[in-house]
């Protein structure tokens, strides 16, 4: 019996996907918990429309970040932080900083979670930081950090 899941089963499936089950697991547990929903030709239909259209969401996201990452890699940069008088900052910058100084200075939108910061950034200088745009689409940048001396 074929089943299109109506939210994830362990060991079984995710939401969305057309599994093959036994009658009984389907007519007994699946279908009567409304796990999933029979696979007749009308919903088969709506799900190889559902799939033809998120294959062309993902594709179009996937370009989109392709052509972020031209726009993006190698480039920097700055952020201005108060600093004491031997370039030590008074806190650290956070991956939210940057993110929205990129999405200010480039405008592409970044989620804090997507950029891997090497380490704690506590001082002033230059430093290397990896932004992930898409699964398997990454764009190495810069941060440059100035600092206002205070005294």
């Amino acid at each position: 019996m074929k089943v299109i899941l109506l939210c994830d089963v362990p060991k079984l499936g995710k939401k969305g996907d057309l599994v093959e089950v036994a009658e009984g697991y389907g007519r007994n547990f699946l279908l009567p918990r409304k796990m999933g929903e029979e696979a007749t030709r009308e919903k088969l239909q709506e799900w190889h429309q559902r799939q033809k259209s998120k294959e062309t969401r993902v594709r179009k996201e996937e370009e989109e970040a392709r052509s972020n990452r031209a726009k993006l890699q190698g480039k920097q940069v700055v952020l201005r932080a108060t600093a004491g008088e031997k370039g030590k900052l008074f806190g650290s910058v956070t991956a939210a900083q940057i993110a929205g100084q990129i999405e200010g200075r480039f405008g592409v939108p970044v989620d804090k979670k997507d950029i891997r910061i090497p380490g704690p950034i506590k001082e002033l200088g230059s430093f290397p930081f990896s932004l992930r745009l898409y699964p398997g689409v990454e764009a190495e940048m810069t941060v440059l950090v100035e600092g206002d001396q205070v005294e």
